[in-house]
């Protein structure tokens, strides 16, 4: 252990694209003495640290966690109280299904200061740059975030039908609000099936944005209960944002899809 304290800096990445680095994180960056990176997010950013900066590559990939939550835990703590400052460069925002609140913890628990650094989330900041309002006057006034991923015995889910909890099947079911599913690319025909279940409407408009604020941004769009089977014809994968509910529909910016609802009378 240093004498000298270190300190750990958590950093909001964005959703991928350089420019959507915040000022303030990009500071951050610049005065690391290591960088425990995600893969997503800016990961492009890491070519352009000054060179004594080490970089830890902790990322995960859908089915794949070659470094658990715990270790990632350890190793900030590890070299913050060896004297480094220390930045853990996260995709989106450190709080939002980040699991930035246990890295503060295990900071706090251990004596090592701890900032935060807010990110562009991608819940919001992807559906926007595929052209999808999350809310729009006279279609809906609220969104709902929720993770995917369904992990058994947390919060109840090991008794749930699909991954949705109640709140969100409320959403789809009674388009009271957007729902928007971050990880959910593996888990969406679940989600159909249990928003179905529910009584959700059929014709509900989903999108899914593949690699959003990327050159390789794509935007996939189907019926609720088509959702699933369009997404496996093209191919979609993960990283992707699911949105569902009347603001995903196309056309809904130039007022055609507006028009359809309004006709339908919905």
């Amino acid at each position: 252990m240093s004498d000298k304290l270190g300190r750990v800096t958590l950093v909001g990445g964005g959703p991928g694209a350089l420019d959507l680095l915040t000022l303030r994180a990009w500071r951050a960056l610049q005065s690391a003495d290591v960088v425990v990176a995600d893969r997503l997010g800016p990961v492009e950013i890491l070519a352009e640290l000054p060179p004594h900066v080490r970089v830890v590559d902790v990322g995960k990939e859908p089915g794949r966690h070659p470094v658990p939550q715990e270790r990632i835990n350890e190793i900030l703590v590890e070299h913050a109280l060896a004297g480094a400052h220390v930045v853990r460069l996260k995709g989106g925002d450190p709080f939002v299904l980040g699991r930035g609140g246990e890295e503060v913890i295990a900071c706090a628990a251990a004596g090592v200061p701890v900032e935060v650094v807010p990110g562009v989330t991608s819940a919001v900041a992807v559906p926007g740059l595929a052209g999808i309002p999350l809310t729009h006057r006279g279609v809906t006034t609220g969104f709902h975030v929720v993770s995917g991923h369904c992990a058994a015995g947390s919060d109840g889910a090991s008794e749930r039908s699909g991954p949705l909890d109640a709140a969100a099947v409320a959403c789809v079911r009674d388009a009271t609000a957007t729902l928007v599913v971050l990880m959910g690319v593996r888990s969406l025909g679940a989600i159909v099936a249990q928003s179905l279940a529910a009584g959700a409407d059929p014709a509900t408009p989903v999108a899914i944005v593949e690699n959003g604020s990327t050159a390789e941004q794509r935007v996939t769009r189907a019926r609720l209960d088509e959702a699933a089977g369009v997404a496996g014809v093209r191919g979609v994968r993960s990283p992707a944002v699911v949105v569902i509910g009347r603001v995903a529909a196309e056309g809904l910016l130039e007022g055609t899809s507006e028009r359809r609802l309004a006709g339908a009378g919905v």
